[in-house]
């Protein structure tokens, strides 16, 4: 029965991480608990490989440098949008999938369809990748840890305001937000990445399905429809960074909001708008 829920464990971390068996054997057998296997997995895939593997996998500098020469724009020394929607082509991507968002936080992308030499040197270094089917892999990799893991998201997601603004504007257009926003919040909660702060501390706040009751879909559509009546052009850093803290700890009726908490006014007034869309309801 053991060995039968063990091999099952190794299945599962296979499908879910793209690892190799061997790779899984070791840290399901290590860690004993999937999840936290998994986990460990993401932060650091080669913890169980010997030193002389781990030189002889490591990723080729060169390889990098020759696939950045494949990409880059003819007149410049960066990779642009062409060369970013023939990347994303090679590697069977749509270049609006959210995994991309964590490859531009990997690669410190400077903003949409711009890549640096040096970012996509080191970063595909450090991810461990240095050709196409390797960097596939990693994609599988990093979108399975963007919907797990909450300090990777959050990190992601800081990340994207900055890659997803306009050059030269200090806000994010409200449409382009909304589209971040969407990407990013279903992929989020499709995983562990946004379980809401009730869920964390282990409280039994749990809708009639048992599921953690707080931030739901329908609320990201009344945010879009506040911040378009609102009439906003943009959306600052401060609201964008905070409205995440705001999605993982508010409760499903909004009652558990503190208005004498440091929030940005835009959010003020949105819980205000959620309340009476709730009471209508009632």
């Amino acid at each position: 029965m053991v060995d039968k829920k063990f091999d099952t464990e190794v299945a599962q971390f296979c499908s879910i991480t793209g690892a190799s068996t061997r790779d899984a054997r070791k840290f399901v057998e290590h860690y004993k608990r999937l999840d936290i296997a998994m986990d460990a997995y993401y932060n650091n895939p080669n913890q169980f490989r010997s030193k002389s593997s781990s030189t002889s996998n490591a990723p080729s500098t060169t390889k990098i440098e020759a696939l950045f020469q494949n990409y880059k724009d003819p007149d410049g020394d960066e990779i642009t949008i062409d060369g970013t929607i023939k990347l994303c082509s090679d590697l069977g991507v749509d270049p609006e999938d959210v995994v991309l968002l964590a490859i531009a936080y990997e690669l410190k992308s400077p903003r949409v369809g711009e890549w640096t030499r040096k970012g996509w040197v080191d970063g595909w270094k450090a991810i461990g990748a240095d050709s196409i089917p390797a960097m596939q892999e990693a994609l599988q990799r990093l979108r399975e840890k963007l919907a797990s893991d909450s300090v990777y998201f959050k990190s992601v997601y800081a990340h994207t305001f900055d890659f997803a603004r306009s050059e030269g504007q200090r806000s994010l257009g409200l449409e382009t937000a909304q589209a971040f926003w969407d990407l990013l919040l279903t992929h989020g909660f499709s995983g562990r990445a946004l379980t809401t702060s009730n869920a964390r501390e282990g409280n039994d706040d749990v809708d009639m399905d048992g599921k953690v009751s707080g931030w739901k879909e329908e609320y990201t559509k009344w945010w879009f429809e506040f911040l378009t009546e609102k009439k906003l052009k943009g959306i600052s850093k401060d609201t964008w960074l905070m409205f995440l803290d705001f999605v993982r700890s508010i409760d499903a009726d909004f009652s558990n909001y503190d208005e004498n908490a440091a929030w940005p006014s835009t959010i003020d007034d949105f819980v205000e708008y959620a309340r009476e869309k709730l009471k209508s309801r009632a």
